[in-house]
């Protein structure tokens, strides 16, 4: 009689090898049947915004020239790259393909899902409440919603706007996209029951659902529907007007078809259509369509006074800390980071899209400092646009130096 253990052993050695060739297997045949979506580098197509001064030619051929390289290396169906120097766009261009089944080329009007990149936006209609003395960061998110229900700890609108209330995030590839809702605060209904994942303040874990609890706050303290305060509060002050809510039943011009990577969750292995499915549960956390244009058009906004005054962009602008003191490198609603642009150390404020199921992402960079906007879009997920992006704002960064 043969040995139990040992032959529990080699019956779990031989699944193990069996799994392990499937997923070779699976990933060579990935590789041999992925298929360049631009085969010629050379002749991938590009439509130009016209006007670009002169002065920053060299920078948007060094730019064009790492879009279209990342374009080709990553596989993208498409992009649009804009960039704003001083107060004006230097430069818009769409590169590839808004839709492969139809050959329809992106142009600097192609609108996409820019998912996370709605939060910013959501945080400046956050401020001008804040400004208006009809938003309290400090308070408890009941004092606007008190359909959400108490949890643990007491949850406040700057630890929901600094993602560090607690909330989860959503299921990312798993999440249901088939209801409707009507209101901001039905949105709620996909987490308002579970309990926090930790105490409000002692760790920082970003999470979308958070900013749908911020959209409902913002929606009451407006006394209007959340989307109308966006559009007549941020949008159309910004001159933002090619940005609006997702609504994918609805015949929406020059928006991109979305893809989705089919291996991996790497672009470069080929498309696959991306899920329709109804964002208005989202809104201010993810439910927008726009254009790096616009995105350039709101970094000037926020920081040029159109939207807010200076010193709420900077609290805005300002990374939170924990209860440990330790900071977050997040403030209210914008990624915060440092890096090196022509040779000196540049305060970053910005978002991007993070690997999501939506079938986009988007980048948005402001340089304060240096007068600077660039935001880059796509209409895959799992895209890099943010390594695009900074090679972009540097070669800007170095023109402008000259």
């Amino acid at each position: 009689m043969k040995h139990p253990i040992k032959t529990g052993l080699t019956v779990i050695a031989v699944i193990i090898a069996l799994v392990a060739a499937f997923v070779a297997g699976l990933f060579i045949y990935v590789n041999a049947t992925a298929k360049p979506l631009h085969p010629d580098p050379k002749a991938v197509s590009f439509v130009t915004q016209p006007g670009s001064p002169a002065k920053w030619a060299g920078a948007v051929e060094k730019g064009r020239q790492f879009v279209h390289e990342a374009v080709v290396a990553q596989n993208l169906p498409g992009a649009s790259v804009a960039v704003g120097a001083g107060d004006e766009i230097v430069w818009a261009e769409g590169i590839g393909l808004a839709d492969l089944e139809k050959r329809i080329p992106v142009t600097p009007a192609t609108r996409f899902r820019i998912g996370g990149v709605s939060i910013p936006i959501t945080s400046a209609a956050a401020g001008i409440l804040i400004e208006k003395g009809r938003l309290n960061l400090e308070a408890d998110v009941q004092r606007y919603v008190p359909s959400f229900p108490e949890k643990q700890w007491p949850v406040t609108v700057r630890q929901l706007m600094g993602h560090m209330a607690g909330i989860r995030s959503d299921e990312g590839d798993e999440e249901p996209l088939g209801e409707r809702c009507e209101k901001t605060v039905d949105g709620l209904n996909r987490f308002a029951q579970e309990p926090l994942r930790f105490e409000p303040g002692t760790r920082f874990r970003e999470s979308s659902y958070g900013w749908i609890l911020v959209s409902a706050a913002i929606e009451s303290a407006a006394g209007e529907p959340f989307s109308a305060f966006v559009r007549t509060q941020v949008l159309e002050p910004a001159g933002m007007t090619s940005t609006r809510p997702d609504a994918w039943q609805e015949a929406i011009p020059d928006r991109s078809t979305f893809y989705f990577p089919r291996f991996g969750g790497d672009p470069r292995y080929g498309p696959d259509p991306a899920r329709e499915g109804d964002y208005s549960c989202f809104t201010g956390a993810g439910a927008y369509l726009s254009t790096p244009s616009d995105l350039v058009r709101f970094g000037f906004a926020v920081r040029g006074g159109k939207l807010l005054q200076p010193g709420t962009t900077d609290m805005l602008q300002t990374s939170q800390r924990l209860t440990t003191e330790e900071e977050t490198g997040y403030g209210l609603g914008w990624s915060l980071e440092t890096v090196d642009l022509a040779g000196k150390p540049a305060r970053m404020a910005g978002h991007g899209t993070k690997n999501t199921f939506i079938g986009g992402t988007t980048s948005l960079m402001t340089f304060p400092e240096l007068g600077l906007v660039v935001a880059m879009t796509t209409n895959t997920s799992f895209a890099d646009t943010k390594s695009i992006a900074l090679k972009v704002a540097q070669a800007f960064a170095e023109q402008g130096k000259k």
